[in-house]
């Protein structure tokens, strides 16, 4: 198990490489996380959803998402709460000190789960939530040392030297657990160094004299994470900023609660793209070529904060100078006339009026549509595949004129000008025709990339390779063996 010092040190794409540095030894491996808190999610092999971490690094296994990599996921829908899905079933809204209540009783479905995969592969390879050091969480904990020590499965910290004060972190770590989870501290590894590692020799000294923890590595920055599928929104961060004139400049809005935003990734792998990530408090610029509404978890929230922003003013005056428009998912509801999500289903209930760009009218009711999709666009641009994961259902006239056919069954809209258009289908742009086709009526432009997919691909081969000789992965072998 790889347990983080803190958020966002790297578990997830160490992990990932990891997998895929077994897979290509030969070995039979899965990944499993006990409990993932994101709103980028993806859909298992049943027809579930798990987070978006566990389905890259089931690709990286060279395996099939399942539900079982991931059975607890919780997807934020306010600043206290969230909805949780359990083994890939929605089971209502917590609030944080309920959920705290009841995790507890989710424990012996996350090691049915987990005892499942252990039976199907060679070795699980297991990742930790946040931090392994919020002790005061630590009653009830499913995520990180309370999985582990219900288990007893050996553990890894992962220190992140790139933010500064990772011997402090291991060392504080290591001092805040009590004896019986100290047991099960087997080691560490220094993710994200730069520069000279020898420089680092005399820190091992001190962490092996502070700790008695074995170093099973120091990885170096991995500049090829960049271009897999992120979780977090902290990766937010790794949108580009505006280049030069003549690229095709796209901006998105940051959505409060925003989801599934590795739809974007093929737009930024574009060299001639710029895509811009828009944050609260800033506007809208007024010569992007595209303006791109995101998806969210909490559809009539994010339309709020969206005007609270101004960025109704601003889209407005977009649309206005013939300006293009794309809604994704809670996007295309955003554009819509209104929104009617009266049983409370995504926050509190009420029916509002939303931006009115597309006549169309959006119910938030009845079970989740979770399902792998494939078609075509209406508009000739090419054959789409993706999938979709929504509540709610959308009519209207613009439904008259469908950006999508998939399979005879229509998707999305366009408005009567042709330049806001919206759809339910995430991962669109993953299509290389389709993405070009696309992009070529912003701008006339020579092909980009060509097989996105194979860029994913070669970004895990080349940080598993890092990785061999980065890490002491027979060690690491060595220690699930004698389990």
């Amino acid at each position: 198990m790889f347990q983080g010092t803190g958020s966002d040190v790297g578990k997830s794409v160490l992990v990932a490489g990891l997998c895929r540095a077994l897979k290509r030894r030969g070995k039979s491996v899965l990944p499993f996380k006990p409990q993932n808190m994101s709103n980028n999610a993806a859909i298992a092999e049943d027809g579930t959803e798990i987070g978006r971490a566990q389905a890259l690094q089931a690709r990286a296994c060279g395996v099939k998402p399942q539900t079982d990599m991931n059975p607890v996921l919780l997807k934020p829908q306010s600043d206290i709460g969230a909805q949780l899905i359990v083994n890939g079933e929605v089971k209502g809204n917590y609030n944080a000190r309920d959920y705290q209540a009841l995790k507890p009783n989710l424990l012996p479905e996350v090691i049915a789960a987990f005892n499942r995969l252990r039976a199907e592969a060679d070795i699980v390879l297991v990742e930790g939530a946040g931090s392994a050091s919020e002790v005061n969480l630590r009653d009830g904990d499913i995520a990180n040392m309370g999985f582990a020590t219900a288990t007893q499965t050996p553990v890894i910290l992962i220190g992140d030297i790139d933010r500064g004060g990772v011997i402090a972190s291991i060392t504080g770590t290591h001092a805040l657990l009590p004896e019986d989870e100290k047991k099960l501290l087997k080691g560490y590894l220094i993710n994200k160094f730069r520069g000279d590692v020898s420089l680092f020799d005399n820190a091992l000294d001190i962490l092996k004299n502070r700790t008695g923890l074995e170093c099973f590595g120091i990885v170096p920055y991995l500049s090829e994470a960049m271009a897999l599928p992120a979780e977090d929104s902290v990766a937010l961060e790794r949108a580009q900023e505006p280049t030069s004139d003549g690229n095709i400049q796209i901006a998105v809005p940051q959505l409060l609660h925003i989801a599934n935003f590795d739809d974007l990734d093929p737009l930024i792998a574009e060299p001639d793209v710029t895509v811009m990530m828009i944050p609260p408090g800033s506007p809208l610029p007024g010569d992007a070529d595209l303006i791109i509404l995101p998806g969210t978890k909490a559809t009539i929230p994010a339309l709020n904060h969206f005007r609270a922003q101004g960025w109704d003013i601003d889209l407005a005056a977009h649309i206005r100078r013939g300006g293009n428009v794309m809604g994704i998912c809670g996007g295309y509801q955003i554009l819509g006339n209104s929104i009617d999500d009266l049983k409370g289903t995504e926050g509190p209930s009420g029916k509002v009026t939303a931006l009115g760009h597309l006549d169309i009218e959006t119910t938030i009711a009845g079970r989740k549509t979770l399902t792998e999709v494939s078609g075509v666009s209406c508009n000739g641009l090419g054959n789409v595949t993706g999938f979709e994961m929504h509540m709610g259902q959308t009519t209207g006239t613009d439904t008259a004129k469908p950006f999508l056919d998939l399979g005879g069954r229509p998707d999305g809209a366009i408005n009567a000008g042709g330049t806001v258009i919206g759809c339910y289908i995430h991962g669109l742009f993953a299509e290389d025709d389709f993405r070009h086709a696309f992009l070529n009526q912003l701008q006339a432009r020579e092909r980009g990339i060509e097989n996105f997919q194979n860029t994913v691909e070669r970004a895990l081969d080349a940080i598993a390779e890092q990785l061999e000789d980065a890490l002491d992965i027979d060690g690491l072998l060595k220690l699930a063996a004698n389990q």
